[in-house]
């Protein structure tokens, strides 16, 4: 049986073909896996349960469907979509993942499985926004405005982040190596699957192997898992 790793999506009405490539997916590479896990940034923003889903139903259709057929759907949150909650996870059919670092039994292997930004503890600024926002009661005040000052609010924190990732290295927002190894020893596991980075690649440390999950834009990087073998795969 197959397990598949995702992230990264970024799905958003204004990119079709990604919505396309990812309903694809769902209703052909993954078709008759055992599990599928999401970890984060499913969408490219996400403003509450009442959000709007036109452009998005064919993704949706597909969860639904591969829900039907057997397959677990397992999400974690990322840095766009935190929102999430257990409305839409409940009306997919989805299993909902609350915390930032979860330890999996993956086809025998103990392994941890995160989105990835906690990594990334060079980017000081980033992680203060991280705090603030993860605040339940910054959240709840948030979600109890209306939908339109929630489109507003997030389009000047969007144009706030592209003007400050303009301003980093790509050393900063990529995962800390200390941060790495002391988060797998911590959880006493030799296998970490996070994405966020948007740098997919296989990391050996000392504490064991890392898989860095991909982007989605005209492909996508997935990991592709079972009892005998795992590999990075390029999904067109």
């Amino acid at each position: 049986m197959l397990t598949w790793f995702i992230s990264d999506l970024h799905l958003d009405p204004s990119r079709p073909a990604v919505i396309e490539l990812a309903q694809r997916f769902l209703s052909t590479t993954a078709k008759g896996a055992e599990h599928v896990y999401i970890l984060g940034d499913l969408f490219e923003y996400w403003l509450g349960d009442d959000s709007p889903r036109h452009g998005l139903e064919p993704v949706l259709e597909a969860f639904t469907a591969l829900t039907q057929s057997g397959t677990k759907i397992t999400f974690m949150h990322g840095n766009r979509d935190f929102l999430i909650g257990n409305e839409f996870a409940s009306q997919y059919n989805i299993d909902l993942i609350t915390g930032d670092e979860q330890v999996i039994d993956l086809h025998g292997t103990p392994t941890l499985i995160m989105h990835g930004d906690t990594l990334c503890t060079d980017d000081h600024d980033y992680l203060k926004f991280r705090t603030l926002v993860r605040d339940p009661s910054w959240q709840e005040n948030i979600l109890s405005q209306t939908l339109e000052e929630r489109i507003q609010f997030v389009g000047k924190l969007r144009t706030i982040s592209q003007g400050a990732m303009q301003e980093k290295t790509s050393d900063i927002m990529d995962a800390n190596q200390t941060a790495v190894e002391e988060t797998m020893t911590r959880h006493g596991v030799s296998q970490l699957i996070h994405g966020h980075t948007h740098r997919p690649a296989v990391h050996a440390h000392h504490t064991g192997q890392r898989w860095v999950l991909g982007e989605w834009t005209d492909h996508a990087k997935v990991l592709r898992c079972s009892s005998t073998d795992m590999a990075l795969i390029t999904f067109r």
